[in-house]
């Protein structure tokens, strides 16, 4: 039998500072603005917020807070993306 390897490769996932707080955080209403600057708050200190948004946007989350955009937000950056291509 063979020993499979253990990877070490650290994702970014694994820096996110929200790594272990509660996903509610982070899927708050569309119209409750102050939960989700809770969650923009940890995004803002987080120093993977720009993959964790590629990440998003790339595979068009429909939800939640990712990279300090909510999905509004998200959902008008890809639009003003497409405009400047």
């Amino acid at each position: 039998m063979q020993m499979s390897a253990i990877s070490t490769v650290s994702t970014w996932r694994d820096q996110a500072r929200c790594r272990g707080v509660d996903p509610q955080v982070f899927h708050p209403s569309e119209e409750d603005d102050d939960a989700a600057d809770a969650a923009k708050a940890i995004c803002a200190l987080c120093p993977v917020a720009d993959s964790c948004l590629e990440f998003a946007v790339s595979t068009r989350e429909n939800d939640g807070v990712w990279g300090g955009l909510t999905a509004r937000e998200r959902r008008r950056l890809i639009r003003q993306r497409r405009q400047s291509a």
